[in-house]
């Protein structure tokens, strides 16, 4: 294996491990303050029992993450630090935003951990939100420095090197817009799918007031942004369209410039060939999607140098996987709404809760293959269109041995989260649930 490969496939880990834990940070707390909110509302006991057994979950998770994180704080300046030669004065900024932002989330949360008999319940709650806030702003910050690489603005290149820097439009990329609302929405929706799995799971074995209120709070969160989601979707492709035409290209398989353009779903890309083989076809699709023009020209992957195209399988793979991912979770959705608003609750079919409980990895294979897509889509650039990749990576040799220690890491740091996990979260209390033998009113439909 060479060097490079080893530090792309050491960096790849490490962002597909660390952005679970970055989601979770986004979303949890909202979670987490909804369910204080309704204990402040209804003095239901188990509320405030939820929301305590959520904190723990976000301690344990936010703990694990700020390792993670530091690891690939690391990682940027020891495999790529021609990178970070260049990028440095531009990204620096945001990185320290999100710096200011993990610490305020760090202070919050401490206060909202140990603060339930020393606030008053409002202030606790405020402590809870500003917890929400500034873990969405940490993700955000970090999303900017993305944006920044896919869509390079507010500098100017002279000589090979960034010359001038205007650090707010660098902030505010053509793509910063886009991404940062796709992510946000993003977090939300996986972090909830989960959330309602986990707890489906717990009604199917017995059912659990606790499981019961916690599905709901999941379900209502999850149905409010998959909507905005496919919104957002929206936006991103006729970004990517118009900024990185040829990143769609590798997301769609489309070899050949088309006017109209149909929209593939599945099929095999075979660069070779230069063909996308056994992809169903929807005519007038993509340009539809990419323009909103029914008859509009997308242009394909022969329009671009070579030695530009991204590698163009697991691109389109990875969009087809998070499309497939992203439709799923909308179907339960779709589903679960129809039986809460026909049946009365989507509880009361064991079925839907089977259903849920499958569909609870959905959204974390959703961000991952989207994530595949934003940064394999963009190679062979890591500044696109300004610094290749083979270009940035440190000329440090035997990157094999550091991939397969952070390998061993991470599979002992995801043991030790589920067993922390296992302990202090999902465990339905006994004390809180005295009711835990009542049925919600679930059937076999």
């Amino acid at each position: 294996m060479s060097d490079l490969l080893a530090a792309r496939l050491q960096m790849a880990l490490s962002l597909g491990f660390h952005i679970v834990f970055a989601i979770v940070g986004m979303a949890m707390p909202l979670l987490m303050a909804i369910a204080e909110w309704l204990h402040l509302r209804t003095k239901d006991p188990l509320y405030l029992e939820l929301a305590k057994r959520w904190a723990r979950g976000t301690a344990i998770l936010f703990a694990v993450g700020a390792v993670s994180g530091t690891v690939l704080s690391f990682e940027l300046g020891l495999l790529w630090p021609t990178f970070m030669e260049h990028a440095g004065p531009v990204v620096g900024m945001p990185f320290s935003l999100e710096g200011f932002a993990f610490f305020l989330e760090a202070i919050f949360l401490g206060v909202y951990l140990y603060g339930w008999d020393k606030l008053s319940p409002r202030l606790h709650l405020l402590s809870g939100v500003l917890v929400a806030v500034s873990g969405v702003l940490s993700g955000v910050f970090v999303v900017a420095v993305n944006a920044w690489m896919n869509t390079p603005s507010g500098v100017t290149f002279e000589d090979g090197r960034i010359a001038h820097i205007d650090l707010v439009r660098a902030f505010f990329s053509p793509a910063f817009p886009s991404q940062a609302l796709h992510m946000v929405l993003a977090a939300y929706a996986s972090v909830a799918i989960a959330v309602l799995g986990i707890h489906s799971w717990g009604l199917l074995r017995g059912e659990s007031r606790f499981h019961l209120a916690a599905a709901k709070i999941a379900f209502a969160v999850l149905a409010a942004t998959m909507p905005l989601q496919l919104l957002t979707g929206d936006l991103s492709a006729k970004h990517v369209a118009q900024h990185q035409p040829i990143k769609l290209a590798a997301m769609e398989g489309l070899f050949e410039t088309k006017s109209p353009a149909p929209l593939a779903i599945g099929g095999f890309p075979d660069e070779a060939k230069g063909e996308l083989a056994y992809a169903i076809e929807i005519p007038y699709g993509l340009s539809i999607l990419a323009f909103a023009d029914p008859k509009a020209e997308v242009r394909g992957l022969h329009a671009f140098p070579r030695d530009e195209w991204p590698p163009v399988a697991p691109t389109h793979t990875a969009f087809q996987v998070m499309v497939f991912a992203g439709t799923a979770m909308l179907g339960v959705v779709a589903l679960g709404a129809w039986l809460w608003l026909r049946r009365g609750g989507f509880w009361k079919s064991r079925r839907f809760l089977r259903l849920a409980f499958f569909a609870t990895p959905l959204g974390v294979i959703a961000v991952e293959a989207g994530w595949t897509v934003t940064e394999v889509g963009r190679q062979p650039w890591v500044i696109h269109s300004f610094l290749r990749t083979r270009d940035a990576v440190t000329p440090v040799t035997g990157l094999t041995l550091h991939l397969a220690a952070f390998t061993a890491l991470y599979i002992l740091l995801a043991g030790v989260v589920i067993t922390l996990l296992r302990a202090h979260v999902f465990a339905a209390p006994v004390d809180a649930d005295p009711n835990a033998k009542a049925a919600p009113g679930a059937t076999h439909g």
